[in-house]
């Protein structure tokens, strides 16, 4: 119990891991009991603990960009249900109206109910991308796409389980049925994973259920609870203490930064510190409107990468929770790209567009120079409709690819790593190939695309694969013309570059009499930032991705560079498996 003084700080610390623990048991077994790449290779999911207010209380370090949105959903459900719901029941949703990402990004919600009182005390969810929800490109991450119909299924509420019941065919409708009514749109091209992957997160979500309920018998309900609301008082106090930091190292209680999508639009802050109190306020205005492509970001989303950037820029271990948002008021011009209408495209702006949020913020902070600022989105598959119109049976595969990371006063970039918002593995070779008609060429480090500097940004990454038949491919990318920049004197990273090498064909018109051998070498064809192809067999796509930006003037470059890289290790999902056979 907390004393006069304030909470028991040992009691304190291990409530914070006993929630921490409920997410990372979550975690390890939607990864166990999932069947998709997406899940259980790319680890492309995220469990988390909520208040009976819907706020975050504790979560695992899953994915950033979700973890900050997912308080938004849980919320949106509270208010649409009411005092409605019981025991055995668990809701699905993924609109970014309700406080979704974008439309793969599928969040369960489990209520926790007290078994006394049979009153709500938490809540358990968990949020996992789903490789193909339908819409009119395999993968639901159509470069293309100009509205949210187009991106495939959205549910803004559903009761996937009833009183303990699941409602397969309410899925089914949802899922397969609705989204392809839509023209030129499919269902999902694989209903079959993806209910069996929603199925392991309501499992998940249940786990969580199981391990809060054995805390409570533990120590009591009172005490539960209490401790929650201390542990996200630390986290608002730590914030406060920041943001007073901040105010006296700059001299000034005003920040200000501004950066550009690849299309121009701008993302402006003005950052005000009331240091008296310790709170800011962070007003976007200033920020370009809506666009009519997918860059634009939900509120949910803008709120995350916001959350996110405080928490990096704490020098204390304490859960990502609300509280890091309580001494901050966030304001968003109406109608921009950073809150959209209600059918806007969003997919690019969960993926790309929180990415130059998070350079904004840490820009307008001081923080670090730029990383690569994008998640590289890549997605192939088969499947959709016939020239009639006609539904035919497909599949889709998504991943995204890593880049270099900013440097810092004192710290050097990482290469080849997924940064920020996302902390997602990419497909392991061997099992992408076993699984997919893909072949990879080339995955590794691209030299010299960090930024120099006395502190020198991370390397991007080539990876280049070849298809061993006919697929429509897609590329969601940024930073393909504005480099990622360097501060403090420090240099900008290369940009990266998306290169389909085109096999010459008769179609194509080339190989005709008389033309030479030498020119019916493959083309070198630069398809931009984003863009799908469709790509005959033996095509191949080379992504070479963006590095991170330097700190510092290179003349004063630190002498021994590589005493701050760190010692190679393997990694993956095969790694993972030796090393625990190794174990036992």
């Amino acid at each position: 119990m907390a004393g006069k003084t304030g909470p028991d700080p040992i009691l304190l610390t291990l409530f914070a891991n006993r929630f921490m623990s409920v997410a990372e048991a979550m975690g390890r077994s939607l990864q166990q009991t999932s069947i998709s790449t997406n899940i259980k290779e790319r680890l492309d999911f995220s469990c988390a603990l909520f208040a009976p207010d819907g706020d975050l209380v504790a979560n695992a370090p899953f994915i950033p960009i979700h973890l900050g949105s997912m308080s938004f959903a849980v919320k949106y459900q509270m208010k649409l249900y009411g005092n409605e719901l019981k025991d055995g029941d668990v809701l699905m949703t993924n609109s970014p109206h309700a406080g979704g990402s974008h439309l793969p990004d599928i969040t369960i919600i489990t209520p926790v109910f007290d078994e006394k009182s049979n009153e709500i005390i938490f809540f358990t969810a968990s949020r996992g991308h789903h490789a193909d929800i339908g819409g009119i490109l395999p993968g639901s991450m159509p470069p293309t796409s100009v509205n949210i119909f187009e991106e495939g299924a959205e549910i803004v509420s559903l009761k996937i389980v009833d009183g303990g019941v699941f409602d397969q065919k309410s899925l089914y409708e949802y899922m397969v049925d609705k989204p392809a009514q839509y023209p030129g749109s499919s269902g999902c091209r694989n209903i079959k994973d993806v209910e069996s992957d929603l199925k392991a997160q309501i499992a998940a979500n249940y786990k969580g259920v199981q391990l809060i309920r054995a805390i409570v018998e533990d120590y009591g309900l009172e005490t539960v609870q209490e401790y929650m609301y201390h542990i996200r008082a630390n986290a608002e106090t730590s914030v406060r203490n920041l943001l007073r930091d901040v105010a006296r190292r700059a001299g000034s209680n005003v920040l200000t930064s501004v950066d550009y999508l690849d299309d121009g639009t701008p993302i402006q802050l003005r950052v005000e510190i009331n240091e008296k109190e310790g709170s800011a306020v962070l007003d976007f205005e200033g920020t370009g409107c809506e666009v009519r492509g997918n860059l634009n970001s939900p509120i949910s989303v803008v709120h995350s990468a916001v959350i996110y950037c405080m928490r990096a820029m704490l020098d204390v271990d304490i859960p990502l929770n609300a509280g890091c948002l309580v001494p901050l008021e966030i304001v968003l011009p109406e109608k921009s790209v950073l809150s959209p209408s209600r059918t806007a495209a969003v997919c690019g702006g969960n993926v790309l567009t929180s990415q130059r949020i998070v350079d904004v913020v840490l820009k307008a902070f001081h923080a670090c120079a730029a990383s690569q600022g994008c998640t590289n989105n890549l997605t192939f598959g088969t499947g959709g409709k016939d020239k009639n119109g006609v539904a035919v049976a497909g599949w889709g595969y998504y991943e995204t690819i890593a880049g270099g990371s900013g440097a810092g006063p004192g710290w050097h970039g990482t290469s080849g790593v997924h940064t920020h918002i996302t902390n997602t593995r990419i497909g392991d070779v061997e099992i992408l190939e076993r699984r997919y008609p893909v072949l990879i060429h080339r995955f590794g480090l691209r030299p010299g695309s960090a930024g120099n500097g006395k502190w020198r940004g991370g390397d991007g990454v080539i990876r280049e694969f070849e298809v061993t038949q006919g697929l429509q491919v897609s590329i969601l990318s940024e930073r393909r013309t504005r480099a990622p920049y360097g501060l403090e004197g420090g240099e900008s990273a290369m940009m990266g570059r998306n290169t389909w090498v085109k096999q010459r064909r008769q179609e194509d018109g080339d190989l005709l009499d008389g033309i030479s051998s030498a020119s019916q070498d493959p083309r070198y064809v630069n398809i931009g930032g984003k863009a799908t192809v469709f790509m005959g067999k033996g095509d191949r796509l080379l992504i070479e991705t963006p590095g991170g930006g330097g700190w510092g003037f290179p003349s004063d470059t630190v002498a021994d560079t590589q005493a701050h890289k760190p010692a190679w290790e393997a990694r993956g999902s095969f790694a993972e498996r030796a090393a625990a056979q190794a174990s036992f």
